[in-house]
């Protein structure tokens, strides 16, 4: 039996021959392939759409650097982070609900409160989520009876003695993210019944907002008559900024009236040829036409919220609404070959408004500073498919323009994204109290697709342009980049939100870190007996504080900062989107009865 099995073994010389050619083939096709060096599986980076890559891809682009040499983020007590945001937290409402309510904001220097946004209490309402994700019970409890007697009626105006009171109206936009976001994400964490009925009677009284031509809302709505503002003109924002809150609030009711009034904005935003014209929406508009009023592209305080909804409601709807997609997409590409600079000689990404088209402000402001941390969500929850579509509108073309059509789409978003959440940092990190200021001015600034093209041509040597910006110390020129216009810090929470974003998309701790480094400046610079308060002056440690503490500080920026140093994963990205106020909301999909019933194809 062995004789046979040895001789069925044997070799000839000729197989002998050719098994060792084919050997050699084989192992030296092994290490002139990615494989050999641990490259497999890992994404191509920035190769042209249209252009096969070579055998041997890029290797991704490092991580920003830790901003402290030998930092370890795995021996950092994350959890013990997160509480000490809690307890700052706690140190800003307690002082509110101790010496403000039930007014609507406190003064955290006078230690007393003010009416400015309806007189609801604001920051009681703006604040529940945040109380509910921190598991502060104790405060959430005391704030239900409070909310269940708000009628939501219009306080008296003043006047001259003589004369008429003007008309008292609520202003829609800041209504709506502020009071109806957060009753509505506080019964999604809690299920509390009144919650939702008190949401509900809030949507019934602004409804008058909605009677306009075209369904666009009106500045502001007098909560018992129903009439609606004088104002005409309007900004982007303001029109196109609560889909998120009446799509949900139409899911949860089962009321067609609700998703009417968010399905007619996205209609109406829809009409004629105003995307193709412009590429995105511009910045002011008439609502009693319909229409835009002018040529102005800005993702800035004029329209940042607006831009934001077009992804967010296709989020939230089960990735269901692909017109919403399609706005977004068609708008962000346009942002990325229309309004991203890079500065000279730090190398910061920035995005500026232009006005008229294409002529760039270079103003920079806090507010934009949210931009990041979209693009980062949405080359981070959309398919690579989403990003197939056409690039911007010709009519806004630079002729540099075309080279982001040899680029894949979805790596160009989140290049912008790290881009510009690096700018927005070191905006931070440039100041002696480090804290941003609210508004810069670049100096110099080269078209974003420009500078690409120049590095394309050079062969793609090192990392793409504005994506690694240098600090203050690494350049030799003394000429600033940019000059401030605004050295004001407004508790503002943009740049902690797209800090929180990177991290949760990239699972780089750099961002948790940097994150870290800005809540320990608050508590240092804006810290007081009561609460927070605004600076006056970033350049200047321990400067004057500005006698007012924003709801949106409870809401967002320490909400975002303690979401950031949590270990869990409270609110994943693919279950809940968060509404321009940082109200998480939880992503649903319409039934069939829903799409019969309100007339969704």
């Amino acid at each position: 039996m062995t004789g046979a099995v040895t001789r069925h073994l044997r070799v000839s010389p000729r197989r002998l021959i050719f098994g060792i050619l084919a050997f050699t083939f084989l192992f030296t096709l092994y290490h002139i392939s990615p494989l050999s060096n641990g490259d497999f599986g890992r994404p191509v980076s920035i190769w042209p759409v249209h252009v096969h890559p070579p055998p041997r891809p890029h290797r991704p682009y490092p991580p920003p650097r830790p901003e402290n040499p030998g930092w370890n983020s795995e021996a950092i007590n994350w959890p013990g982070r997160a509480e000490e945001v809690k307890r700052a937290f706690l140190h800003a409402y307690h002082g509110y609900e101790e010496y403000a309510a039930p007014k609507d904001e406190l003064h955290p220097i006078s230690n007393d409160g003010v009416d400015n946004f309806n007189g609801w209490g604001v920051t009681m309402f703006d604040s529940l989520s945040t109380m509910l994700l921190m598991e502060l019970h104790d405060e959430f409890t005391r704030a239900l009876p409070l909310i269940q007697r708000q009628n939501f009626s219009m306080k008296q105006q003043h006047a001259p003695p003589g004369r008429k009171p003007p008309p008292a109206y609520a202003p829609f936009f800041e209504t709506v993210i502020r009071y109806l976001g957060g009753l509505l994400s506080a019964y999604a964490l809690s299920h509390e019944p009144i919650l939702l009925e008190r949401a509900d009677e809030l949507a019934t009284k602004l409804a008058g907002a909605f009677d306009t031509p075209f369904g666009l809302p009106a500045f502001g709505v007098n909560t018992e008559t129903g009439n609606y503002s004088a104002k005409h003109y309007t900004i982007l924002a303001e029109i196109a900024s609560c889909q998120l809150e009446y799509s949900y609030l139409a899911k949860v009711t089962g009321k067609k009236e609700h998703y009417d009034r968010s399905a007619k904005i996205m209609e109406t935003l829809e009409k004629g040829n105003i995307l193709r014209r412009y590429g995105m929406f511009p910045t002011k508009w008439n609502i009693m036409s319909g229409e835009p009023t002018s040529e102005g592209l800005s993702v800035g305080g004029a329209a940042d919220s607006a831009h934001e909804y077009l992804l967010k409601l296709y989020l939230l709807t089960g990735k269901s609404d692909t017109e919403s997609l399609k706005l977004y997409i068609q708008t962000a590409n346009t942002i990325l070959s229309t309004l991203l600079y890079v500065s000279s000689p730090r190398g910061l990404l920035y995005v500026t408004d232009v006005f008229p088209i294409p002529k760039p402000s270079h103003k920079f402001e806090h507010l934009s500073c949210f931009l990041p941390g979209l693009l980062a969500l949405g080359a981070h929850t959309l398919p690579d498919s989403a990003f197939d579509i056409e690039i911007p509108a010709p009519i806004i073309h630079w002729k540099d323009a075309d080279e982001l059509g040899l680029y894949n789409w979805k790596e160009l978003h989140m290049l912008a994204a790290q881009g510009l959440a690096e700018s927005c940092y070191q905006m931070y990190e440039d100041q002696p109290t480090g804290l941003g200021p609210d508004e810069v001015l670049f100096r110099n600034g080269e078209l974003w697709v420009k500078k690409l093209r120049e590095w394309r041509e050079r062969g793609r040597k090192g990392p793409p342009p504005g994506v690694f910006a240098k600090k203050t110390h690494e350049v030799a020129s003394v000429v600033p980049d940019y000059d401030i216009r605004s050295q004001k810090y407004l508790l503002r929470p943009e740049t902690i939100e797209s800090i929180f974003l990177m991290w949760k998309t990239t699972g780089d701790p750099v961002w948790r870190e940097r994150g870290w480094r800005i809540f320990k400046a608050l508590e240092s610079e804006t810290k007081t007996p009561s609460g927070y308060a605004s600076l006056y002056t970033v350049s200047k440690p321990h400067s004057i504080l500005q006698n007012e503490m924003p709801s949106y500080f409870l809401a967002e920026s320490l909400k975002y900062l303690y979401l950031l140093f949590r270990d869990d994963d409270l609110v994943p990205l693919d279950r809940w989107v968060f509404n321009t106020e940082a109200h998480p909301l939880p992503v649903f999909e319409w039934s069939a009865w829903e799409r019969k019933k309100f007339g969704i194809s």
